[in-house]
C-alpha cells in the first residue's frame, strides 16, 4: 500500500521545520569531520563514490574505497531514537523504509564494486566512529 503524497506541509511549522533541514554540514557530520581529520586522515565531502550512482557519500576516502554515510535517527529509522510522526504518519513510515531500502541498495552497489560502506548513526559518539573510519581506511590503503 502505498501513502498518498500530502500536497503541502500539513502546517507553517512543519514547511519552516522541513526547509531548515540541511541536506550536508549538519553537526553530527561536522563533529564526525572534525574527529577524522584530527586523527590524520583526509577525505572527500557529499561526493558520489560511484559515478554512475546517484548516491552521496558524506565522507568518501577514494583511495582506500572507503564511503561513509551519517545517517540520520529520523530519516533512517534509528532502531533507538527514530520516532514515528504524528502527522501524516503513512508517509512518513512509507518513506523512511524507502530511505532503508536505498541504503540497503546502496550498501550492496558499493560493495559489488569493492567498496567498505561504514554507516554511522547522528548519534554515536563521534570520537569513536572516526577511529571505526580510521582503521578501515588505513588497512585498505594501498
Amino acid at each position: 500500500m502505498t501513502a498518498a503524497r500530502p500536497v503541502g506541509a500539513s502546517s507553517e511549522g512543519v514547511r519552516k521545520s522541513m526547509r531548515a533541514n540541511k541536506g550536508r554540514d549538519t553537526k553530527p557530520e561536522l563533529a564526525l569531520r572534525r574527529a577524522v581529520h584530527a586523527l590524520g586522515l583526509r577525505y572527500r565531502v557529499s561526493i558520489r563514490p560511484l559515478p554512475k550512482i546517484r548516491r552521496t557519500a558524506d565522507l568518501v576516502f577514494t583511495k582506500a574505497k572507503v564511503a561513509v554515510f551519517l545517517d540520520g535517527c529520523f530519516w533512517h529509522g534509528c532502531p533507538e531514537h527514530h520516532t514515528k510522526a504524528v502527522t501524516n504518519a503513512g508517509y512518513w513510515a512509507e518513506k523512511v523504509t524507502r530511505n532503508r531500502e536505498r541504503d540497503a541498495q546502496t550498501d550492496r552497489l558499493l560493495a559489488e564494486a569493492d567498496w567498505v560502506v561504514i554507516r554511522v548513526w547522528e548519534h554515536d559518539d563521534p570520537g569513536k566512529a572516526a577511529v571505526r573510519v580510521a582503521e578501515e581506511v588505513r588497512a585498505r590503503r594501498p
